[in-house]
């Protein structure tokens, strides 16, 4: 199941790099992010199993919050690592909602000239 929400969300932000609505490397930075983050998950899960030295749980937090969220999702359910405390599921489906909120605002004119100027595109949006 959470293979194919992380599927469906990388569809979708593709639907809108297709139609101009976003830059490519908006899809690019959630690959790469959803990947390390992944990777990241893969690296805490073998070091609670030796006893040596873990990832912060805040980091695992703002991976996710900056997009790495689709490659966390799949870790959690693929190493069943991070599934059982409750605080840190809330806290993750939060940074979740919040990547999310951004990803709709740069669909707005606002969120898409703000994208631009950070980008350096001279032009004016969509993209």
């Amino acid at each position: 199941m959470t293979i194919w929400i992380s599927l469906v969300f990388f569809a979708l932000v593709g639907i809108s790099v297709a139609l101009g609505k976003l830059p490519p490397l908006v899809l690019i930075v959630y690959f790469w992010l959803s990947l390390l983050t992944y990777l990241i998950y893969y690296l805490d899960k073998s070091a609670a199993r030796s006893g040596s030295w873990r990832t912060k749980e805040s980091t695992l937090h703002l991976l996710s919050f900056l997009g790495g969220w689709p490659g966390a999702l799949i870790a959690q359910q693929r190493f069943r690592h991070k599934t059982r405390k409750q605080p840190f599921r809330f806290l993750f489906w939060l940074t979740v909602l919040g990547n999310l909120g951004i990803l709709v605002w740069l669909h707005t004119a606002e969120g898409s000239a703000y994208l631009n100027m950070l980008l350096g595109n001279n032009r004016d949006f969509p993209f």
